[in-house]
């Protein structure tokens, strides 16, 4: 069974995929196969003028129909979803998400924004008929970040939300098989963007 993670960031080392990648490697973990997704994999002119007929928007569509889960992640901007996710999101058929499993998790400045998960990015996932979203993860500049070595820092409080959201996701379709802590996550081929 297919989980798909959806990076809503421009950057492939930002805070919002950062928190994907954690909790797509928790679940590939218990057996799951991830695809991971992102703006990188449709080109900017498609995504600028909602190319539909596109073979990378075809390719999009294709890969979404096939999961059973859909995690999507975005920074939050001027107390919004990313602009560069909601055009990848309108590529998508009007029902791509009926049916599907959706874990929304976003990332902004300050607790100041935590509404645009519930306002901004749940409605959008609902009108692709989205109809068990479970409850988003939030995290602030203060709560997630990097050391200096480049590494993930999150905080307890976070790491406990991140684990809930795993948690519920396994509860909605069940793990796979469980991989021991100290078996390396399998990897998959990174995918060449379409276009």
């Amino acid at each position: 069974m297919t989980i798909i993670t959806l990076a809503g960031s421009p950057s492939q080392r930002s805070r919002s995929t950062s928190l994907l990648r954690h909790v797509g490697q928790a679940l590939a973990r218990h057996g799951h196969d991830i695809d991971e997704l992102g703006l990188q994999d449709v080109p900017a002119q498609d995504l600028i003028e909602g190319r539909y007929a596109s073979p990378a928007a075809a390719a999009l569509r294709a890969r979404v129909a096939d999961a059973r889960v859909l995690i999507v992640a975005s920074p939050i901007y001027k107390a919004s979803l990313a602009g560069g996710l909601k055009a990848l999101l309108d590529l998508l058929d009007e029902k791509a998400l009926a049916g599907k499993v959706v874990l929304p998790i976003a990332t902004g400045g300050s607790a100041a924004h935590l509404l645009a998960l519930e306002y901004g990015i749940k409605p959008v996932l609902s009108a692709l008929g989205a109809r068990h979203i479970l409850a988003g993860v939030y995290a602030t500049d203060k709560e997630v970040g990097f050391d200096e070595a480049g590494a993930l820092r999150i905080t307890d409080a976070i790491q406990e939300r991140l684990d809930e959201a795993v948690a519920s996701v396994l509860a909605a379709i069940g793990p796979v098989r469980s991989i021991a802590a100290n078996e390396e996550v399998p990897q998959r081929e990174p995918v060449a963007a379409v276009g």
